[in-house]
């Protein structure tokens, strides 16, 4: 870390310099944003060919997400150096994910009963065609719960990077980094000293990757709003206004959980994370955002190894967003058909949706997989009914983004908090604009800033941030910094050589 001449250092009571508007991304993303909805809306033959510029910056992001993962989850258990602890992590989030989900398809099956978004539809089943809906999966099918489990072990370790498989990955990284704590990490201090400078790289990249953020924003609007139109939403707008309604509640019942259990005030959270929030919602991509989303919560308190676990699993198994428009969706479909189903059915749906909705992350057409398989499984309705929602689809995306994202995250609040893997005034010094440790720093392109605080908290006695949350500092493992440990080294060896006996 470069660290700048004393005399250049402000007071500690001076405030940080803030600034131009117009350099902040979340000004720009949101102008990118309203600039493809007017485009999209106004001139929707233009929109609908911007696509491309919304689907290359998502290729950016997933250009490095699988390494970043590898490397994240791997320095993380390293520093832990407890395999259990790294199990405990795990299946306390599979527990809180299974709820969580749980919960949101019970919700949004009291929310479909209440509200009845498809009654009075009278849809003839004749008129319905299974060509849609197989566009729309890639004639793909639902996977069986044995089949998902067996996929989750790679075959290939380079496919399992090559294809982005998140799940494998992290079921690989996992592995690797138990084998470094077994082993020893004095022993692999090498390895793991590589690690930590490959991914110093990937956090730079990132932060070279998020300048393009607004041009993508930009083009996934544009393509959004001028290929499905504004006019779709009278169409629906029983069926919408049930989703986001249940979204907001969700949503509310989130901050309970975030304080109850963390205290974290998530109002506080979602401003400190608006700029991610809001390129979700702009590219209607939540990987889009994942390796900021993973910073910043490293920043605020949870560990490396917590939120390297955590975030990715839920990408799979936490998608609280899309669990309460799938139980909505069901409701709104046999509604459509004129069936109102009993409780005993809606448990039996209740089951299948539960299996069918993990590990659907990145699956072409996965709410219509998911729909599809409970359809058949139930034999209530049609299973090419589930075209009606084509056109519905699209304008949940919003809802379904923010929901899942925002569930991941109190996820990985609650669970580090759960393992003792939180530090409450950490996150507080972040949620006040404070970088907290240095890969944070150069992920989010804050290193001179940080380097000007480092040195304040240092004149003011108090210890150095850590290299990552949950990691030691450089100074406490002077191997993180080998190339000038070897300098040095070779300098002290030449002194010895020229020096009297």
């Amino acid at each position: 870390m470069k660290i700048p001449d004393s005399a250049a250092l402000k007071a500690s009571s001076a405030p940080l310099k803030k600034k131009p508007l117009y350099r902040s991304l979340f000004f720009q993303i949101l102008i990118a944003v309203v600039a493809g909805v007017l485009i999209g809306n106004f001139w929707p033959n233009i929109g609908s060919t911007l696509r491309p510029l919304g689907d290359g910056f998502i290729q950016l992001i997933k250009m490095i997400i699988a390494p970043l993962i590898f490397l994240v989850i791997v320095t993380g258990i390293s520093a832990v150096g407890d395999v259990k602890a790294v199990g405990r992590v795990g299946v306390k989030a599979l527990l809180y994910f299974t709820a969580a989900t749980l919960f949101a398809l019970v919700f949004g099956l009291v929310v479909g009963n209440v509200v009845q978004p498809g009654a009075g539809l009278h849809i003839d089943p004749t008129t319905l065609s299974q060509e849609a809906v197989d566009a729309k999966t890639g004639h793909a099918v639902p996977k069986d719960a044995a089949q998902f489990l067996l996929d989750v072990i790679p075959t290939s370790v380079v496919g399992a990077f090559a294809n982005n498989s998140l799940l494998q990955v992290l079921f690989f990284s996992v592995f690797f980094g138990a084998a470094i704590v077994v082993i020893g990490r004095q022993r692999c201090l090498p390895v793991i000293s590589l690690m930590e400078t490959v991914l110093e790289l990937i956090f730079k990249i990132m932060s070279w990757i998020m300048k393009v953020a607004p041009i993508g924003a930009f083009g996934a609007m544009a393509f959004i709003i001028g290929q499905y139109g504004l006019g779709t939403l009278g169409t629906y707008a029983l069926l919408i206004l049930a989703c986001y309604g249940a979204a907001i509640v969700f949503i509310g019942l989130l901050f309970i959980v975030a304080w109850s259990f963390a205290r974290v005030p998530l109002w506080s959270f979602l401003k400190y994370t608006r700029e991610e929030f809001l390129l979700a919602l702009g590219t209607a991509s939540t990987e889009a955002v994942m390796p900021r989303i993973m910073t910043k919560l490293t920043n605020a308190g949870c560990s490396r190894a917590t939120t390297g676990l955590v975030v990715p699993t839920g990408y799979s198994f936490n998608l609280d967003g899309a669990a309460i428009y799938l139980s909505i969706s069901l409701l709104f479909l046999a509604q459509a058909f004129g069936h109102n189903l009993d409780l005993g059915q809606q448990l039996a749906a209740l089951g299948v949706l539960l299996l069918t909705s993990k590990g659907m992350a990145g699956v072409p057409g996965s709410s219509f997989l998911a729909l599809s398989a409970t359809a058949a499984a139930l034999g209530i309705f049609p299973v090419a009914g589930v075209a009606l929602l084509l056109g519905a689809d699209r304008l949940m995306d919003s809802m379904r983004v923010v929901v899942n994202l925002l569930g991941n995250c109190v996820a990985t609040f609650v669970v580090a908090k759960w393992e003792g893997q939180f530090d409450r005034s950490v996150m507080v010094r972040a949620f006040r604009g404070e970088i907290t440790n240095e890969d944070s720093a150069i992920m989010l392109g804050q290193e001179e800033a940080y380097e000007e605080q480092e040195l304040e908290r240092l004149s003011e006695g108090q210890a150095p941030s850590p290299k990552f949350r949950g990691g030691p500092t450089s100074d406490d493992i002077p191997q993180f910094e080998m190339s000038k440990r070897g300098r040095a080294e070779h300098s002290g060896s030449q002194q010895n050589a020229v020096s009297p006996d």
